[in-house]
């Protein structure tokens, strides 16, 4: 009589499965959620401080219009309605109406809006905001009614003697001047931007 053994060798092997214990699965799930809550709200702020692409482009497109208005107005000493604006070679040299502040129009009458007694110096466009008095929003140059679906933006202008610079040397300080748009408007939107005027000559 023949007894066979089977050896530890030809037993099959189990395969031990172990799975998540329940403090496992409740420190994954809070991980979990921490990390969900926080890219929810990163993305819920940008989307809140982000400019919408549309509202941009319009506040770039204000902004543009506004600077390239300035840049092509006239740059003398004295305003050119004034009787010696033609021959003046200082400021001095107006009969009443000179354009050295940079603060407003000179004349005070003077208005963006008013084609027959219009801005005519860039001197005029001196801390000049839109909307204002005159213009309930953004205005087009001449009239005073605020363009339909441009509410919420706001145009501001600075102006500053930038000449004998490192980029203006040579020049006097009041020959050049740097001209800064702002155009804010919804979702936080904001845009600068910044041109330069050179007086050439007197009635330049």
């Amino acid at each position: 009589m023949y007894i066979f053994y089977k050896s530890a060798a030809c037993r099959p092997s189990r395969k031990v499965t172990r799975g998540f214990t329940l403090v496992e699965l409740v420190v994954f799930i809070s991980i979990v959620s921490v990390a969900v809550a926080g890219v929810v709200g990163a993305l819920s702020y940008v989307n809140r401080s982000s400019a919408n692409p549309l509202v941009q482009r319009q506040a770039m497109a204000i902004a543009e219009a506004l600077l390239q208005e300035i840049q092509q107005t006239s740059f003398s000493y004295c305003d050119p309605n004034d009787t010696n604006a033609a021959t003046a070679t200082s400021y001095a040299g107006c009969a009443a109406d000179s354009q050295q502040a940079l603060t407003g129009p000179s004349p005070a009458t003077e208005s963006r809006y008013n084609q027959s007694n219009a801005f005519d110096n860039v001197a005029d466009y001196g801390n000049f905001t839109m909307p204002d008095a005159n213009c309930a929003g953004i205005c087009l140059l001449g009239d005073a009614t605020p363009i339909n679906g441009l509410t919420g933006y706001v145009a501001t202008v600075a102006l500053a003697a930038v000449g004998g610079s490192s980029s203006f040397p040579g020049l006097s300080s009041d020959a050049a001047l740097q001209i800064t748009v702002t155009v804010t408007g919804p979702a936080n939107t904001r845009v600068v931007l910044r041109g330069y005027r050179v007086r050439y000559a007197p009635r330049v």
